[in-house]
């Protein structure tokens, strides 16, 4: 048995993987079962690859990683059982090792950076139990991997790594011997997603054996990219600053096993950004009503972007996991990325006068939809509101800064700036006269606001405050601030206003409590 084991570690890195994978087929499936593969239809009538998604999110852990995480911890001596595990994770790693050390009985250590989401915490206690311990380490992977690898050196216990480790990219490597099984090959390619590159690396491996002609495209966020890093340096090189949204692959320095691997097997690496991802998610849960975690959706993202270089081909990507952040749905669901439409966010000038703003929307805004309308009084002459306004392309959406251009009104791009992200918008108190704030609840329908302002406001009031944003329910909500002439007016229009009418569900005045504070 020795010399046995002797022959296949004289073996080139890549044949070993290929050996060990076939291992691994009689281990992983002790702890969970093969998962399917599904057709994806890529919305919209322009030409794209077939696309096959195989369902990593549809596993005992909502990731592939239990494949890696079990069958190296099936291989634990009697000895090396009895002294426990230890391992880092950012989460889905560390379900896997809970999995495991539930399922065989041993006692599991492992450290998560302190802002790992809770809904990854409290899978690793589901699935493993009293079996394990987390112990909340540090801000990033990387601290945690320190303090695991310390405690590995005082107690004596197995280090499990997530990626960088020949059994445990085997068993991650077990979902392409799926793929191949799966009968819906040939793929002419697949796009992989990267953090360390285990799983990239090892089905790379087992699908150019069987599909020699398959482009393999590894896919790194365009801030976190350590293999292409690697790549380019001819070894792993850690990277100075690393964006974490796709937590799952928000690894500083790839693998050095992985690396072997990839340099070889990779034909190229695409970097994406965290809009083109979130638009990605948004794409798997239109199409396959499956909600993906971002690095779940790398595969997908680099796929929409070259939609058009690969239409006619048959298309593989993985999805890799599920273990999202139920906060980070609407923060993604709230990006630009995540858009159904094209969108630009404009600052345009206009006299601070009744009606100027209603002039403003009847003449250049007609078939566009207003997303996103900010506006404080802060100058007693101009106003300056922000608008941000999608439509179904950007050729309609161009047609906007002609209008503005024609009707003499000066602009500016706003798209991604940060104080329109954060919403700060300035109002000035002592500018206001009788001023009235409104709580508006609008039934979500092109034309809606423009019809209320119209309707009820115009030439009656100054508009001085307004804080909308789309958030996709049927029902728009806003807050808007008007200011009058005199004391009477403010009364009148007060005592005229109907709670509900024509468009809109509800309509309130802000109590004098809260009036105060924003105009303080």
């Amino acid at each position: 048995m020795k010399e046995q084991r002797m022959d296949r570690d004289d073996l080139p890195l890549d044949r070993r993987l290929r050996q060990e994978i076939l291992y691994a087929r009689e281990r992983v499936y002790r702890f969970g079962q093969a998962t399917p593969m599904e057709r994806l239809i890529l919305p919209g009538n322009e030409p794209g690859p077939e696309i096959w998604v195989k369902r990593e999110d549809l596993s005992p852990v909502k990731s592939y990683k239990w494949r890696g995480a079990c069958n190296r911890m099936a291989q634990l001596t009697p000895e090396q059982r009895e002294r426990g595990v230890v391992t880092a994770s950012a989460g889905n790693h560390a379900q896997g090792v809970a999995l495991a050390a539930k399922t065989l009985g041993i006692r599991a250590r492992i450290h998560m950076p302190r802002s790992t989401p809770k809904v990854k915490q409290n899978a690793v206690r589901h699935h493993g139990g009293e079996w394990v311990q987390i112990v909340l380490t540090g801000d990033s992977y990387d601290e945690a991997v320190l303090a695991a690898r310390e405690h590995e050196k005082a107690g004596g216990a197995v280090y499990v790594h997530a990626y960088d480790d020949l059994a445990v990219m085997a068993g991650q490597g077990t979902l392409a011997d799926e793929v191949v099984l799966s009968g819906h090959g040939p793929f002419d390619a697949a796009f992989l997603q990267i953090g360390g590159g285990g799983m990239a690396s090892a089905t790379a491996d087992w699908l150019k054996t069987y599909w020699p002609g398959i482009e393999i495209v590894g896919v790194e966020g365009i801030g976190q990219a350590s293999m292409k890093a690697a790549i380019e340096n001819g070894k792993p090189v850690e990277l100075h600053d690393l964006d974490i949204f796709c937590d799952g692959t928000a690894v500083r320095k790839a693998g050095t096993l992985p690396f072997e691997i990839c340099r070889t097997m990779l034909n190229r690496i695409a970097t994406v950004t965290n809009a083109e991802v979130s638009a990605a998610i948004r794409v798997l849960w239109e199409s396959l009503r499956c909600i993906s975690e971002p690095s779940g959706a790398m595969g997908l993202a680099a796929v929409l972007k070259e939609r058009a270089a690969l239409a006619g081909k048959k298309v593989l990507i993985v999805i890799t996991g599920a273990n999202i952040d139920f906060l980070q749905l609407g923060l993604i669901a709230q990006s630009e990325g995540a858009a159904s439409t094209v969108s630009r966010t404009l600052r345009i000038n206009i006299p601070e006068r009744p009606g100027a703003m209603l002039s403003l929307l009847d003449s250049c805004f007609e078939g566009l939809n207003i997303a996103d309308f900010q506006y404080g009084l802060h100058h007693p002459d101009e106003a300056w509101p922000v608008f941000t306004v999608t439509a179904e392309s950007a050729e309609k959406l161009a047609e906007l800064p002609a209008r503005l251009d024609a009707g003499g009104f000066q602009w500016q791009d706003l798209s991604g700036a940060v104080d329109v992200a954060f919403r700060a918008i300035p109002l000035r108190g002592d500018l206001l006269t009788h001023p009235l704030f409104l709580r508006l609840d609008f039934y979500e329908r092109p034309g809606a606001l423009h019809d209320f302002l119209s309707r009820l406001i115009r030439d009656r009031a100054s508009l001085c405050y307004f804080n909308y944003r789309q958030s996709g329910e049927r029902v728009g909500r806003a807050l808007i601030g008007l200011t009058f002439q005199e004391a009477g007016q403010r009364n009148t229009f007060l005592s005229d206003l109907p709670e509900q009418g024509e468009g809109y569900r509800s309509c309130k005045p802000v109590d004098t409590e809260t009036l105060a504070r924003m105009t303080a």
